[in-house]
């Protein structure tokens, strides 16, 4: 993938990402306080649940954000579109479904297989 292209569209993830991040952080801080609010012993578990949902979101982004930025890195430092482990090209066919992609397909599915 050239390097220009990969690079928009990695500024514009992560710029989508912290959006949504805030979004996010800002419903587990509102589960809080509805949680602290008055209410019948029923409605506890909703906020909680509210809450750990938007944690979980928050936590799978702060994830990718971070998977960006090191995309981010490599276009900086000449690495990118080289797996971290091995060296080997990434297929530009990977890193257009994923420009944040850090291994091979191959890498990729042995990892997911252990």
């Amino acid at each position: 993938m050239d390097e220009k292209r990969a690079r928009e569209r990695l500024l514009a993830e992560r710029a989508d990402l912290l959006r949504m991040l805030e979004r996010a952080e800002e419903a587990g801080q509102e589960s809080q306080t509805q949680q602290e609010g008055p209410g019948d012993i029923g409605d506890v578990a909703q906020p909680l649940t509210s809450e750990a949902t938007a944690g979980a979101i928050a936590a799978h982004l702060r994830e990718r954000l971070a998977a960006i930025d090191r995309a981010l890195r490599r276009l900086d430092d000449g690495t990118y579109g080289r797996s971290v482990r091995s060296g080997r090209p990434i297929p530009d066919e990977r890193l257009e479904a994923d420009p944040a992609a850090e291994l091979t397909v191959e890498e990729a599915r042995e990892d997911s297989r252990t």
